[in-house]
């Protein structure tokens, strides 16, 4: 039967709620378990970490015109540079987050940050754009890790009862980055040259490699569903060669007994070790049918534990393809990814329009934009911890039992004002009045935005147990390529419509994704549940032996 089928063929009466979740699983030195102070230090790191993508992809913009004059670079390829890194940082992740799900998330952080570094180095060092746009590729290469390993971090070490609030503190240095880039990047530009900025980069990226020497891996196999698959699949490979070891023994066997003399004729001097050998072999096979099997050589089938894994093992494909057959999935990556790309897009144009309209040199408009990055931290940690109070009303109302759903009900609020924030903002600047106004919609718009964007971050990693990692590197695909998209249209759009039209248009887009994540409030619960069903039933189907 396929996975379609069952998954059609489910009922409402198969999906137990006490089905069993992998997120449970017993395992050494439970990072759940740690101190509550252990646990704020991790955060604290990987949140700084996480910042590394949201400052290199706009420290140098109030550098731009000195780029320009001193590597001869037209403004096409600048763009290239700011596009291509963002689209790198979205895809990249994929990678890194099946890596993690092997090596564990320590190795992966350590060697990501390094190669980012490197990046940096010799971006600031640079002779030409085509060496500089290299080196921004190297960067978005190393610093996206960093992006879908802090959220399945804090899965690793956070109950979905409190994920939600931490998730929004850990968030919030990465809101921060493209406010503070461009204050940082003018004020070093001004002081030294553009090169400074990427030489800030280098030492802060430096700073976060040494902050992940000590740091001690939250990663337990055992809550891992890649790891576990990985495993499944390399214990079938080695029953089938421990299957074609016992057929070619068999068949030895059966050639040996062919010149085995029968009781009337004199046996050849060898027989006597011939049927020692047919006895043995027929010994083993009747203990194999008692007992479990024990390793004799180099094909036999050892214990599920004693399996290791390598990088021959690692298939990116898979977890991802995991993901996105969901409905759920399928529907609230696009949701959360405009929300994303809208973040991106009004950042990139309120500079062009504060240059432009209002006169404002880089400082300035750093200055500016700092209240949409402050209106998004406050939404972050506020949002984040007012959607973990809904997810543990709604769940002591349920009688103790939660699913990841109901953390989608804290959005129910903020939504009506995160459009109408934006349609403001829009026609606010198209009208040019005073800059406070530009100041009060940003903050607005920052807040809802994220308020509601945290929320749906935690569903996503809450909904896919097991596949955090996955699931927020998945995440970070949409986001990325949302994201490039709408900083590669925004300026033609804003030249031809205005702010008003194209904020107008991100309202409508806005509206849209809303009403997928109200669809996924709806309907997502039995869509998972299906799916689990189905995983959990393949899994047994396979003969892995799961602790969950």
């Amino acid at each position: 039967m396929s996975m379609e089928k069952a998954v059609d063929d489910a009922t409402p009466s198969d999906l137990s709620p006490e089905m069993p979740n992998i997120e449970h699983a017993a395992v050494t030195d439970d990072p759940r378990a740690w101190s509550d102070g252990r646990k704020l230090w991790v955060v604290v790191t990987v949140s700084l970490a996480s910042a590394i993508g949201a400052l290199g992809a706009n420290i140098y913009n109030p550098a731009i015109s000195q780029i320009e004059e001193e590597l001869h670079a037209s403004s096409s390829l600048i763009s290239l540079s700011l596009s291509i890194f963002i689209l790198i940082h979205g895809v990249v992740p994929l990678l890194w987050s099946v890596l993690s799900e092997f090596w564990g998330r320590k190795k992966v952080y350590l060697c990501s940050s390094l190669l980012c570094m490197v990046g940096c180095i010799v971006a600031a060092v640079a002779k030409t754009i085509d060496v500089l746009i290299g080196m921004r590729c190297i960067q978005a290469f190393g610093g996206s890790a960093m992006t879908s390993l802090g959220a399945a971090t804090l899965a690793d070490i956070y109950d979905p009862s409190r994920r939600g609030t931490m998730m929004g503190i850990y968030y919030s240095a990465p809101l921060l980055g493209p406010a503070l880039g461009p204050i940082i990047g003018g004020a070093l530009s001004q002081a030294f040259d553009w090169r400074a900025t990427f030489w800030f980069l280098a030492i802060f990226v430096g700073l976060c490699f040494l902050s992940f020497i000590p740091f001690k891996d939250t990663f337990r196999r055992e809550r891992s569903a890649t790891y576990q698959a990985a495993l499944r699949r390399r214990r079938e490979q080695m029953t089938a060669r421990g299957s074609e070891t016992e057929a070619s023994t068999l068949s030895q066997m059966t050639a040996v007994s062919r010149v085995v003399p029968t009781e009337k004729s004199e046996p050849p001097a060898s027989s006597k070790d011939q049927t020692t050998t047919i006895e043995r072999v027929s010994r083993s096979q009747d203990l194999e049918r008692q007992q479990e099997p024990e390793p004799t050589g180099s094909d036999a089938v050892a214990p599920l534990e004693d399996f290791e894994l390598s990088l021959a093992d690692v298939n990116p494909i898979q977890p991802i393809f995991h993901i996105l057959r969901r409905v759920n999935n399928l529907i609230i990556l696009p949701a959360s990814g405009l929300i994303f790309g809208f973040s991106y897009c009004i950042a990139y144009t309120c500079s062009r329009t504060l240059a432009e309209q209002y006169g404002y040199n880089a400082l300035h408009i750093g200055l500016v934009l700092l209240t949409f990055g402050v209106g998004s931290l406050i939404g972050s940690v506020l949002g984040g911890r007012y959607s973990d109070y809904v997810l543990n009303r709604l769940k002591a109302r349920n009688g103790g039992k939660s699913t990841a759903e109901m953390r989608l009900e804290s959005t129910f609020f903020f939504m009506p004002f995160f459009p109408i924030s934006v349609l403001a903002y829009g026609w606010v600047c198209e009208q040019h009045v005073n800059v406070a106004a530009i100041c009060v919609t940003l903050l607005l718009s920052g807040f809802f935005s994220t308020c509601v964007y945290a929320s749906t971050y935690a569903y996503i990693v809450d909904a896919n147990s097991g596949r955090s990692s996955s699931a927020a590197a998945t995440n970070s695909t949409f986001r990325g390529v949302t994201a490039f998209v709408a900083t590669e249209v925004a300026v033609p759009l804003q030249d031809a419509i205005g702010d008003g039209g194209m904020y107008s248009l991100w309202a409508g887009l806005l509206v849209l994704s809303e009403l997928m994540i109200l669809l996924v409030w709806w309907k997502g619960h039995a869509w998972r549940q299906k799916w689990e069903l189905v995983e959990r039933g393949a899994a047994t189907a396979s003969g892995l032996s799961c602790r969950w």
